[in-house]
């Protein structure tokens, strides 16, 4: 049962956070840590800021221009207002890590491992039909994994939509180990996009439980993993009992993320260089990361 009003507050916080301007009492101190033996013109503006400009900009799906005059309405105590320019250099310039969350339960990860499409350009549907035309630009590809207790995104990777969803799990699974503070993963749940023996190999090398949908022509062979000739027999001997003992259905949680996300932020870039749309999908993910911790 949902907590209306715990939820409401929760929706209140978040514009507490956008237009929230506490990075004023570090401001001093973090220019000076920046421009500590930079060659060149020294920064004029810290990167919490220009992070924070980055955020307000994504949660109103706002250009770079409204943006500016935004920022110049809003921050009459700010020392200085960046140019649209300006905020558009320094934010495709910025080091978003999206991978620092603190997990307090003890336990250990269950990640949810899931790919969805973003378009590439916000050309509505009403001219493809009337002109009979397809996306030329393409689409983008988020590979993410999903803390299904938290629903927090733990890694992302952005590729081009041609790249299957098999040869990602290994990477994202590494991420979330990377950025873990002794933390181990119990499991992964995935659909059958990733049943390959070279992942379940990977998964039974960093003793993680597979929780992985093998394909229904599966067959129980000696050059296939064991592990994947384990997870095979118990799925064809009886299915509904495998989804129960591995969580499999928790595997939403990532279909949950990426709806919240397209539903906030949008389902487009608004960003034409490759790296300027991987950069703003990081800040996505940042402040969705940010919005599940209230």
């Amino acid at each position: 049962m949902i907590d209306w009003p715990s939820y409401n507050r929760s929706l209140v916080q978040r514009g507490e956070i956008l237009f929230s301007y506490d990075i004023l009492d570090t401001w001093s101190y973090e220019l000076e840590r920046m421009n500590k033996n930079k060659k060149g013109k020294p920064f004029t503006f810290p990167d919490s800021f220009i992070l924070a400009i980055g955020y307000i900009r994504t949660s109103f799906h706002l250009p770079y221009r409204q943006t500016e005059g935004i920022v110049k309405a809003t921050g009459k105590r700010l020392p200085a207002n960046p140019s649209y320019g300006h905020i558009c250099k320094r934010i495709n310039k910025l080091t978003i890590d999206t991978k620092k969350y603190k997990i307090d339960d003890d336990d250990d990860l269950i990640i949810s491992i899931d790919s969805t499409g973003i378009k590439v350009t916000n050309r509505g549907q009403w001219m493809d039909e009337k002109w009979n035309v397809q996306n030329r630009k393409g689409y983008l590809k988020i590979h993410v994994a999903v803390n299904i207790k938290t629903k927090e995104i733990l890694a992302l990777i952005v590729t081009d939509g041609k790249v299957h969803d098999v040869k990602i799990l290994k990477k994202l699974v590494n991420n979330v180990l990377d950025n873990q503070d002794k933390k181990k993963i119990k499991s992964v749940l995935a659909d059958g996009a990733y049943d390959s023996n070279t992942n379940f190999e990977y998964l039974q090398e960093k003793k993680i439980t597979p929780a992985i949908k093998v394909r229904r022509n599966s067959i129980v062979s000696p050059k296939n993993s064991r592990l994947r000739n384990r997870e095979s027999r118990l799925q064809t001997k009886d299915l509904l009992k495998w989804k129960e003992k591995r969580k499999y259905g928790q595997r939403w949680m990532a279909e949950t993320a990426f709806s919240s996300i397209k539903r906030m932020f949008g389902e487009y870039t608004s960003a034409t260089k490759f790296q300027n749309m991987l950069k703003e999908m990081m800040i996505k993910v940042s402040l969705y990361n940010l919005f599940r911790r209230i």
